[in-house]
């Protein structure tokens, strides 16, 4: 109360309907230690509903975390270590960043699955170094998300009996009582799933307590949820049993609940006897966690291959030789990049079995099965594969919670197109800084006779507007090969692979390992320029192949870009990229099977760019490109307007 009194804005509903449900599991029931907050077997707490942000960060501030009563005091001011929504990585103890209602749900899914599969491959007869669980609060809200139903169908699929989904059951949403808006039963509801399901009164400390035990204990194939009908807002008598509770609304009214409540008129006050109780449970915990850390020594001396694999993973360290640890394609070698992908994938989880490759019910198409890597389910969680079946927004939730885990390098496909689905996930993956990445095939209207609403156009450029989502599309197979090889040793951040579905041909103006190498530094050139350079031409993908045929038929002036990453060429020096795209020529042309708005950063005013500012058309794919105008054609008349315009200045 006293924390969103102090800055007039956030949420009490939460915090105080909750607050027993918060006792029992900081004070007893969740093992962690908050002097090593990223301890790998930690149960992991997640608060889906992240608009309650404060009844987090108290608990957190209670149980001993390095979040100080100043942080809490600093609710929701600038630069704090307590944001107005959880924020991954900005307050120790924080799992995952919850903001769009629904995504804490998958992100806990993912994080289920990664601890299921931490346990199949790094535990022993002797040595059982994994068995946490993950603990998910959430309200109404998540519960509405169609990402949170997509997640739950998945968990119950796969038996993750290691998810306890706590549902705050207050009956109240942000606009009104909750029975406007949604009605069925929620028991049959997960039961339907094949959850274990418990209802209890969320103010009974006891009755939660005994809920959430047994829901631990059990291993049975089934996660747990427990429903607890609770009063949203208690102890503020105004606002309680109402939406007025979500917001500030209580605010005016804290001093009289504080009377009510009879707390003292001391702000931010924790008594001592509180103090005392948690700093004792902190020393409890600590020493099972150094208990565990001697079963730990003795499973890493034990198991030398494994430790190291663990190491690794907990490091991300991912290492990779461009030339060996990826084979070379034959020089006459024609394919999709999907197809290349799906080859320089399987490289990569040979030699790094902690790699996990997901798709929408789309491996087929999106070639990214990790052969004899297995598939993911109740009876097989050591498995690289997994079937999202076609659920875009669950399996983007999903692989952020394998990413937020911290121990494998997870990824999804599906249709370019579909990245729509899955964009507050990818946006989330990139505010967070997780090393994950998806790969989208079908990248452009070449997709064919599907027609305009399977053929993206602005979708690539979309991407690319997103803030720490690196976007690379490569234009062979070579390029391919350095395009995974970029994604997969990229752990700052999230990485979209863009891949086409037609086949395209080697490049071999440049070596092998110029284009991989390439592709690591965003742009490079694939063809110099013989004499004085007199234009630039840049391309992406299927679309570079056309620029170097129109180099051949402009002439030796000519240098063509290959630009597979706008996002890492931007990382490079002022003086590579000078290198590259030469001040001292304006007459610049870029082809890409997209829309051109962003390309104008490279082209400048002077220069032209050929794409698609359009939605496609339902024929043949090469009959689309060339009535869409992605042909050589455009080029030389982009190069004609180019030349006249310098003639008139001229």
């Amino acid at each position: 109360m006293d924390a969103v009194a102090k800055c007039k804005s956030g949420h009490l509903g939460l915090p105080l309907g909750a607050a027993e449900i918060g006792s029992a599991l900081f004070s007893h029931l969740l093992e962690f230690n908050p002097s090593d907050p990223k301890w790998i077997n930690r149960d992991r707490f997640v608060l889906s509903a992240g608009h309650g942000s404060m009844f987090l960060y108290s608990w957190l501030h209670l149980s001993g975390f390095p979040v100080s009563i100043e942080d809490i005091e600093a609710f929701r001011v600038l630069n704090s270590h307590t944001p107005g929504h959880p924020e991954y990585g900005d307050t120790p103890g924080v799992e995952c960043t919850t903001g769009p209602l629904g995504q804490g749900i998958g992100n806990s899914v993912g994080m289920a699955l990664a601890s299921k599969r931490a346990e199949a491959m790094f535990n022993t007869d002797k040595h059982k170094v994994f068995n946490n669980h993950i603990v998910t609060l959430c309200g109404d809200g998540c519960l509405q998300e169609g990402v949170a139903n997509e997640a739950i169908a998945l968990a119950g699929l796969w038996g993750l009996d290691n998810w306890i989904l706590i549902y705050d059951s207050n009956d109240v949403t942000l606009d009104a009582v909750a029975h406007k808006t949604q009605s069925g039963d929620v028991v049959k509801r997960f039961e339907s799933y094949g959850f274990e399901t418990h209802v209890v009164d969320g103010h009974d400390i006891d009755a939660f307590t005994r809920a959430f035990q047994k829901a631990k204990s059990n291993k049975d194939n089934r996660p747990k949820i427990i429903i607890c009908k609770t009063i949203i807002g208690k102890g503020i008598p105004e606002v309680e049993r109402t939406h007025n509770a979500h917001g500030e609304a209580g605010v005016p009214y804290v001093e009289t609940a504080r009377k009510n409540l009879g707390l003292p008129e001391e702000r931010f006050f924790v008594s001592d006897e509180i103090k005392t109780f948690f700093k004792q449970r902190k020393e409890e915990r600590v020493a099972a966690y150094n208990e565990w850390k001697v079963l730990f020594e003795d499973w890493q001396r034990e198991n030398p291959e494994l430790a190291k694999l663990l190491k690794n993973g907990v490091a991300h360290k991912a290492s990779i030789d461009l030339m060996k640890d990826i084979p070379a394609f034959a020089e006459d070698k024609k394919i999709a990049t999907r197809e290349a992908g799906g080859v320089a994938l399987n490289a990569l989880a040979k030699k790094d079995p902690l790699i996990i490759s997901g798709s929408a019910d789309l491996h087929g198409s999106t070639k990214n099965y990790i052969k004899e890597g297995g598939e993911f389910n109740k009876d097989n969680h050591n498995a690289q594969n997994v079937l999202f079946g076609i659920r875009e927004h669950a399996m983007g939730a999903i692989v952020n919670g394998i990413g937020y885990y911290g121990l494998f390098r997870a990824s999804g496909a599906t249709f370019l197109v579909f990245s729509d689905y899955m964009r507050p996930s990818i946006r989330l993956a990139a505010l967070a800084k997780l090393p994950i990445f998806h790969i989208f095939t079908h990248d452009s209207v070449a997709v064919g006779e599907d027609g305009p609403t399977h053929e993206p156009v602005e979708t690539v450029s979309s991407l690319r507007l997103i803030p720490g989502l690196d976007v690379i599309r490569p234009a062979d197979p070579e390029e391919t090969a350095g395009a995974f090889a970029a994604a997969y040793t990229h752990t700052e951040g999230p990485t979209a692979l863009i891949l086409t579905r037609q086949a395209v041909p080697m490049l071999n103006e440049a070596s092998v390992q110029d284009r991989r190498e390439g592709v690591q530094k965003g742009g490079y050139i694939i063809r110099k320029e013989k004499g004085e350079l007199g234009l630039i031409i840049m391309a992406t993908g299927s679309e570079l192949q056309l620029a170097l045929k129109a180099a051949d038929e402009i002439g030796d002036q000519v240098r063509v870009v290959s630009m597979p990453c706008f996002e890492r060429f931007e990382r490079q020096t002022s003086e590579y990229k000078a290198s590259i795209l030469s001040k001292s020529c304006r007459n610049r042309i870029a082809i890409e099977a997209g829309t051109t708005g962003l390309w104008y950063k490279y082209v400048g005013l002077d220069g032209r760019v050929v794409g698609i500012d359009r939605f496609g058309l339902s024929a043949p794919g090469a009959i689309v490109l060339n009535e869409l105008g992605i042909n050589t054609d455009s080029i030389m008349k982009a190069y004609q307007e180019i030349s006249s315009q310098e003639t008139v200045k001229a």
